[in-house]
């Protein structure tokens, strides 16, 4: 059953009734949890992580940190066997008609082992995960050559070069792209204790969730100007400008984990009702059409003279402006634009603090290159 909407898109042959796919992590820890994120309207979910040894997580292993949207974890692949998975779980799911994916992880000895049952259990596509960038090469190669279903790769930010193997993977007949993944080690001290926040043996952890955004956009973006494979971006997203700013870097599919984690999986309908209403507004049918816009417009550095756009209507003399402006050449109030052009660097930071948007920075048209 395909109950795709306006904002929902087809990836990897999956109809999903939205864009936006639950990432590996503790909110799809069982076929129960994966049922219940799809009748909150995930487009897809993606199994925790199956291994050959069930993982044994330290505690406390997951932490809510700022900014607002972001967490450390600890957490390793599924505490529950690979046999559950394929006999129980992905069947469960299935059969209430949840496109699942299996996360398949971290050797090629493993994804030679566990793609085939999963396949047979009805997952829908195969997820490859890997902590060593070697291994990925030899993990598709087998899962490939054990299953007809898309077969997707999980690039890591804490591989050396995470798209250095793309063409290698493509050669071999991987379907798509998962960009990406935690990021780690991090470290975080409870200043009550001195302690880290982790509970793991050297207190590390990944970052994931809003604070990711920057670094998951800059290689999505990267990895469409070189791929026609369809690209599921995950890593930051915590709202539906998010999402957008995903699909326009090049994204085919928007992942979402840390959110959901905070604020439950209903979140799922606002970000899918915000999505639509939000594209809509932007005079867009679908994020298909925004689809790496980034990458195809024409990006040049604006040169000669910007000049600042004030609406003194709009400004409630808040004071922002003024505060973060490190060359003292922001004086606005509410009353008039004041601005020392000799001192200003136009940086944008007022620009970009400003709540309400009354000040806008623009440059002349005729001083576009």
């Amino acid at each position: 059953m395909s109950r795709k909407n306006k904002a929902g898109v087809s990836i990897l042959g999956m109809e999903m009734q939205s864009p936006f796919i639950v990432g590996s992590g503790p909110l799809s820890h069982s076929g129960a949890s994966m049922i219940e994120l799809h009748r909150n309207g995930a487009g897809a979910v993606v199994t925790k992580t199956i291994r050959n040894e069930p993982a044994d997580n330290p505690f406390p292993h997951i932490a809510s940190i700022a900014p607002a949207g972001s967490m450390i974890n600890a957490e390793l692949w599924s505490d529950i066997p690979g046999e559950q998975w394929v006999e129980e779980e992905i069947p469960a799911a299935a059969r209430e008609e949840v496109a699942v994916v299996a996360s398949i992880g971290h050797t090629e000895e493993e994804a030679a082992k566990w793609v085939p049952p999963a396949d047979r259990a009805g997952a829908q596509a195969i997820e490859l995960v890997s902590y060593d960038q070697r291994t990925m090469g030899a993990m598709v190669r087998a899962a490939v050559s054990a299953t007809k279903k898309p077969v997707i790769a999980k690039l890591s930010p804490n591989w050396k070069d995470p798209l250095s193997g793309v063409k290698e993977m493509e050669e071999l007949g991987v379907s798509g792209f998962t960009v990406m993944d935690s990021l780690g080690p991090v470290l975080r001290i409870d200043i009550k204790t001195g302690l880290p926040l982790m509970g793991s043996e050297d207190g590390r952890g990944w970052l994931t969730g809003a604070a990711l955004k920057p670094l998951t956009l800059h290689y999505i973006a990267l990895l469409h100007a070189h791929t026609t494979l369809p690209i599921i971006g995950l890593g930051g997203c915590v709202s539906s400008e998010d999402a957008v700013e995903m699909a326009m870097a090049g994204a085919a599919a928007v992942g979402v984990c840390s959110v959901l984690m905070i604020r439950g999986p209903a979140y799922l309908k606002t970000l899918t009702a915000g999505t639509e209403a939000l594209l809509a507004k932007l005079g867009y049918a679908s994020l298909g059409e925004i689809r790496g816009l980034f990458n195809r417009k024409k990006h040049t550095p604006f040169t000669g003279a910007p000049e600042f756009r004030f609406s003194p209507g709009v400004c409630t003399d808040c004071g922002r402006c003024r505060t973060v402006c490190s060359y003292a050449a922001q004086r606005t109030t509410s009353q008039a634009l004041d601005v020392d052009y000799v001192a200003c660097r136009y940086c944008g930071l007022c620009v970009s603090v400003c709540p309400t948007g009354a000040i806008e920075l623009q440059w002349k048209e005729d001083s576009q290159i």
